[in-house]
């Protein structure tokens, strides 16, 4: 996967917004104004790139325990979030899933009101 294929897959999903709150290098995908994916545009340009996934907390034990890739979040709350490297053991169908899963962890964590207002923007 490469930074376009990321940017296309992330944009694909209901309501994504790409955004620059932090500099002009971390790039960040949110969903109801909430983040669920940030990556360092200079780490691809490296050849290191890596996400800040959010996942469950227990699973998140097991997935670090299981993945030299994956590890506490880099900047994050290390409890529920990760910090994924590309080019390790972690393979791209399963970054897919990952990312996936941070984007529904924080779709079903949002208000009643804004999911309702997704949906109707979404019809």
């Amino acid at each position: 996967m490469d930074i376009q294929q990321l940017y296309e897959f992330c944009l694909s999903k209901k309501a994504v917004t790409e955004h620059f709150p932090f500099d002009e290098d971390t790039l960040v995908f949110k969903v109801g104004g909430k983040m669920f994916c940030l990556t360092s545009l200079k780490e691809w340009e490296k050849g290191t790139p890596a996400l800040n996934l959010k996942g469950d907390p227990e699973k998140n034990e097991e997935l670090r325990a299981e993945y030299e890739a994956i590890n506490p979040g880099f900047h994050m709350n290390k409890s529920i979030w990760n910090t994924v490297d590309f080019n390790s053991d972690v393979p791209d169908k399963m970054m897919l899933q990952l990312i996936n899963q941070s984007y529904d962890l924080v779709y079903k964590g949002l208000t009643k009101k804004v999911r309702e207002e997704i949906e109707k923007e979404a019809d």
